[in-house]
């Protein structure tokens, strides 16, 4: 099935299927929204939890016309909510969410809740801060109108909500690679960065 609706973060949930383990069994799509890469996982987990603090976003999310019966939403704080339990996911998605927090804070926490031999992916935004990177982003605006003009135009769901970002490209790439030992981290030419960290299965955070 095609996507209902194209955004630059849509346009990076191939990203983060391709990154799910084989033989998946407990998902957490951290800040799901309305719930459209939770219920794309569902094909590749035994089981997805989506969580989102906005109850104008979960109840969207939970009124989709079909629902796997393998997701379950969660209206909470993936940064404060205790139900959560840490180090039991075997796969954690955070697309456009970290810097709606503290990027520190909220990295360490998606990590405790990844589960040891688990995988994290975090999808996120940067500023601007040099030459090179006002250059890099230029880059993207054609591929952006491009993509865009081939599904229909550049939207999403009404009421998501919406931040600033005050990191630059630098500050997140060392902070994700201090707080995230050995992880890949790229940037993207639609102004994303994707990380994806293999959790240690001894230690780790």
């Amino acid at each position: 099935m095609s996507d209902p609706y194209w955004n630059h973060n849509v346009h990076h949930h191939p990203d983060v299927l391709d990154a799910v383990p084989d033989g998946c069994g407990k998902a957490l799509d951290a800040g799901c929204g309305d719930g459209l890469l939770t219920r794309k996982l569902a094909a590749r987990a035994a089981s997805v939890t989506g969580v989102d603090r906005s109850p104008e976003m979960i109840k969207l999310a939970r009124e989709h016309a079909y629902v796997p019966g393998n997701v379950t939403y969660v209206e909470a704080d993936f940064l404060a909510d205790g139900s959560l339990p840490e180090g039991a996911y075997d796969f954690v998605s955070a697309v456009a969410v970290v810097h709606h927090e503290p990027f520190e804070e909220a990295v360490t926490r998606l990590a405790r809740l990844t589960a040891p031999g688990g995988r994290l992916v975090i999808v996120g935004m940067a500023a601007n801060r040099t030459v090179l990177d006002w250059v890099i982003s230029a880059c993207g605006v054609p591929a952006s109108m491009l993509y865009a003009r081939l599904n229909g135009g550049k939207r999403g769901p009404a009421g998501m909500p919406m931040e600033d970002v005050h990191m630059s490209w630098r500050q997140i790439r060392q902070a994700a690679q201090r707080l995230l030992p050995g992880c890949d981290w790229r940037r993207t030419l639609l102004w994303r960065y994707v990380v994806v960290w293999d959790k240690p299965r001894e230690g780790g955070s």
